[in-house]
C-alpha cells in the first residue's frame, strides 16, 4: 500500500498493512493503482524536462533525476529551472511535483522527499549538515527499516552519525554497503546522471507489490509470482532485454527483509522461466505457512535481447529529482529443458505483448491471476 500527504499525518507508512493502516486512520479510504495513467502522465512529464536538458534518468515510474549542469545558461540556475519545470507540469498536465536540487543524486532525491506537496528544495554544499545530519537515520536514502535498526544498535541515530561512522565498523556491520552508505550521507556520491532511455545503464529490471494481506502458502506465492514474473517480462521485452539471473526480495510483516538470487542457465525474457527461477529461491529460503507482506522479482546481469546465447554445459547543484505526487493459465510448459516449449512459450508471450499494445493491459492476463484477492492487477 502507497499512501498519500493526508495518509501520511496519521503516520500511515508505505507498505504497511491495511489493518495496520485502519488502526491508525479508522476512516481511511482505499483507491485502487491506476497504471495505465501513471504510463501515460510518465511520457508526458519525461518529455517536458527532455526540452530543458537530453541527461533524464528515470528513476522510477513517477521519479526522474536531471542534470542541467550544461543547461543553466539558456534556462538559469537549478532552483529557477525546477521551479520552471513545477509550474508548466501543474500548468499543462494539473499535476504537483516537489523538486530536490542539489549537487549530487542522492541529496537530489532526499530534496525531493524534504517538502511536499509543490516544493523546491536545495541542499548544496553549504547547507545539507545542517539540514540532513540532524534527520533520522531512517531518512537516508537507501537505509531501509532493517538497516536503520542495526545501525541504532550501534549508536548511528542520526544521518550525520552516519556520515562520521567508521567506515571499517560499518563494513562489519552492514557489509559493503555499510561504508556506501556512509559516504552518501557525507555528501560524496558521485554517480552520473544518465541520457534518457540509454540501455547500457539499466542494470536489472523488477517488479513489487505489498500484498491487500498477507501471503500464506504455497498457492498464493503462485499466484504473487506469476503476476510479478509477467510484469518484469514484458518490461525486458520493451527494453529489448533479457536477464541471466533473477532475484527474490521478501519482507515479512514485522518489516524483516531477506534477499536471494540465482544465474539462469541462458537469458531469457519469458515470464514462466523468471517464474520458475522465482520459485526455486523461495522454496530453498521460506517455509510457506510463515506470511509474506511483500515480494520483489528482479532480472539482473542483463543483456542486449538479440546478442545470441551462450549455453551452460550444466544444468555543482546541477541535478534536479523530480517526485510526482501522487481464460486458462497460459504459464504452460516454459521450463528450459526443451527448446520447442521455449518457443512456444516466447510466441505466446510476445502475442500478449500484441493484444496489450492493441486493447490494454488488463485485456488478457494468466488464469491464476483472475479474482485473486492479493492485489496483484490483471
Amino acid at each position: 500500500m502507497a499512501k498519500n500527504e493526508p495518509a501520511k499525518k496519521f503516520g500511515i507508512k508505505t507498505a504497511e498493512t491495511i489493518w495496520q493502516a485502519r488502526k491508525k486512520c479508522p476512516d481511511l479510504v482505499l483507491l485502487p493503482a491506476h497504471h495505465e495513467k501513471y504510463n501515460h502522465y510518465y511520457h508526458l512529464i519525461n518529455d517536458i524536462y527532455q526540452q530543458y536538458t537530453d541527461m533524464v534518468e528515470p528513476f522510477s515510474v513517477d521519479e526522474s533525476w536531471l542534470d542541467v549542469t550544461g543547461s543553466q545558461k539558456l534556462f538559469g540556475t537549478g532552483p529557477q529551472i525546477a521551479d520552471e519545470i513545477r509550474r508548466r507540469v501543474k500548468e499543462e498536465l494539473g499535476l504537483t511535483l516537489s523538486v530536490g536540487v542539489s549537487f549530487n543524486k542522492i541529496f537530489a532525491k532526499m530534496g525531493s522527499n524534504y517538502k511536499k506537496p509543490d516544493a523546491t528544495t536545495v541542499i548544496s554544499r553549504d547547507n545539507f549538515r545542517g539540514l540532513l545530519w540532524p534527520l533520522p537515520v531512517e531518512e537516508m536514502f537507501f537505509v531501509g527499516f532493517a538497516t536503520a535498526e542495526r545501525l541504532k544498535s550501534v549508536g548511528i541515530n542520526t544521518i550525520g552519525d552516519l556520515a562520521k561512522a567508521d567506515g571499517e565498523a560499518l563494513l562489519g556491520l552492514l557489509g559493503k554497503q555499510g561504508p556506501v552508505l556512509s559516504d552518501y550521507a557525507a555528501g560524496l556520491d558521485e554517480s552520473p546522471v544518465a541520457l534518457f532511455n540509454y540501455k547500457s545503464q539499466i542494470k536489472s529490471v523488477g517488479h513489487g507489490s505489498t500484498f491487500k494481506r498477507d501471503l500464506l502458502g504455497k498457492e498464493d506465492v503462485t499466484t504473487a509470482l506469476v503476476g510479478l514474473s509477467d510484469r518484469v517480462a514484458a518490461r525486458l521485452r520493451r527494453y529489448q532485454l533479457k536477464c541471466s539471473g533473477v532475484k527474490v526480495d521478501i519482507r515479512d510483516p514485522s518489516f524483516n527483509d531477506i534477499s536471494r538470487q540465482k544465474q539462469l542457465n541462458r537469458p531469457t525474457d519469458l515470464a514462466g522461466e523468471i517464474k520458475k527461477a522465482a520459485m526455486e529461491l523461495i522454496e530453498g529460503l521460506w517455509y510457506f505457512e510463515n506470511p509474506i507482506r511483500q515480494i520483489t522479482i528482479t532480472g539482473i546481469n542483463l543483456t542486449n535481447g538479440d546478442e545470441g546465447e551462450q549455453l551452460s554445459l550444466f544444468d555543482d547543484q546541477g541535478i534536479i529529482q523530480t517526485d510526482l505526487l501522487e481464460s486458462g493459465n497460459l504459464e504452460g510448459n516454459t521450463g528450459f529443458g526443451s527448446s520447442d516449449s521455449h518457443i512456444k512459450a516466447e510466441a505466446v508471450e510476445r502475442a500478449m505483448d500484441d493484444i496489450r499494445a492493441k486493447f490494454g493491459k488488463s485485456s488478457i492476463t494468466y488464469g491464476q491471476i483472475l479474482g485473486n484477492d492479493i492485489g496483484i492487477d490483471i
